[in-house]
């Protein structure tokens, strides 16, 4: 009797998403656009902004700390925040509930010509649909990385990049990490060309 062998279908599943997200080539030219759009945004001296709720915080936190540090070779550090102190964030939604914690902060620290990098995979997440609300009142740029048909924030943020097939969060953020270190590799590509010259 065969029994399914569920890590090679995890593994499988997983080949399956990304393969589906690069059939599209309406993906990748978002992801295209999204490294534009940040590459941009530093030229001009703004700062990048990025939130999500669980694994996606995790995310949005490295999509901050690959620019604040090093990703490749050493350069110049770039302004990007993930809106994930504990401290801050408990204060908002103490204050004005959970649904205000990220758009306080864009309020608190956006500026006309940011761009916010907006993460959930449901695409419904109130919290960020708020961000994105918020950001768009202040002439933010905004990204969304998104699932599930993209959800209310598709239709929402400037440009939506939206894993298809996945029907899980798991499936769905293996894609986002590819895309986050995808357009990071982009926008120093574009801005550091010299620590990609061929040697």
């Amino acid at each position: 009797m065969t029994h399914t062998d569920p890590i090679r279908t995890a593994f499988e599943e997983a080949r399956a998403t990304l393969d589906a997200f690069l059939a599209d080539p309406k993906n990748v030219a978002a992801v295209q656009r999204f490294s534009e759009a940040a590459a941009e945004t530093f030229r001009r001296g703004g700062l990048l902004m990025s939130c999500g709720n669980g694994g996606s915080m995790c995310d949005a936190m490295h999509f901050a700390e690959e620019f604040t540090g090093r990703f490749r070779k050493d350069r110049a550090a770039l302004p990007a925040i993930a809106f994930s102190d504990p401290s801050q964030l408990t204060c908002i939604a103490n204050d004005f509930g959970f649904d205000a914690v990220f758009a306080r902060s864009v309020e608190a620290y956006g500026k006309k010509g940011d761009l916010l990098l907006a993460i959930t995979t449901s695409g419904n997440s109130p919290n960020i649909l708020n961000a994105i609300e918020a950001a768009k009142k202040k002439g933010i740029t905004t990204v969304g990385l998104l699932g599930k048909g993209g959800g209310k924030a598709k239709a929402l943020v400037d440009v939506p990049i939206v894993v298809p097939l996945a029907e899980t969060s798991d499936r769905i953020q293996e894609v986002h990490i590819k895309v986050i270190h995808i357009a990071i590799e982009a926008v120093e590509r574009a801005l550091f060309p010299q620590n990609y010259a061929a040697r």
